[in-house]
């Protein structure tokens, strides 16, 4: 799993959370499951449109406070950052969330291996949602996490392999 080094640019959501949206689902009608294709397809499409847009809200938001806090945007241009980068994603999501649910409407034994899936991709999303957190911090909230990790006995330049030269480019 690669590092997005370019704190300039705002990632998007991509493969690594589709299985997660793929197999979320939201009751719209309050039945506690869903009784027909129809109702299925619409409570997995929705279900995956919100994973998605949460997901794109918390990198866009990390990303741009990154920006914010370096003078590169204000407050207004950061909202307006995050509101445009979750429709667009949204848009994705809704696409690719009603095609999965399709699959597991015809194949519903793939479950399973989607869910594994999900699990990896998920670990990737932690990774990306980390590396932006980082990038948000400033030079000395960063010293202070490196030396209270040391303290703790944990080695942060691993996990955070290539952060301090992206950084430091800033």
């Amino acid at each position: 799993m690669t590092r997005e080094r370019d704190p300039y640019r705002i990632p998007r959501a991509g493969w690594e959370i589709a299985p997660t949206a793929g197999l979320a689902a939201i009751d719209l009608n309050g039945n506690h499951g869903a009784f027909t294709s129809t109702e299925f397809i619409g409570e997995h499409t929705v279900g995956g449109m919100l994973v998605y847009a949460a997901y794109q809200a918390l990198l866009t938001g990390l990303r741009t406070e990154a920006m914010r806090k370096r003078g590169e945007i204000d407050r207004n241009g950061q909202v307006h950052a995050i509101a445009a980068s979750v429709w667009e994603t949204t848009k994705q999501g809704a696409a690719v969330s009603a095609v999965l649910s399709v699959v597991l409407l015809v194949f519903p034994w793939l479950g399973f291996p989607l869910s594994l899936l999900g699990i990896v991709g998920l670990g990737k999303a932690s990774f990306d949602l980390a590396h932006a957190f980082w990038d948000g911090l400033s030079e000395e909230q960063r010293s202070d996490l490196h030396r209270a990790a040391f303290e703790a006995g944990v080695n942060l330049s691993q996990l955070l392999a290539g952060s301090g030269t992206a950084s430091q480019a800033a």
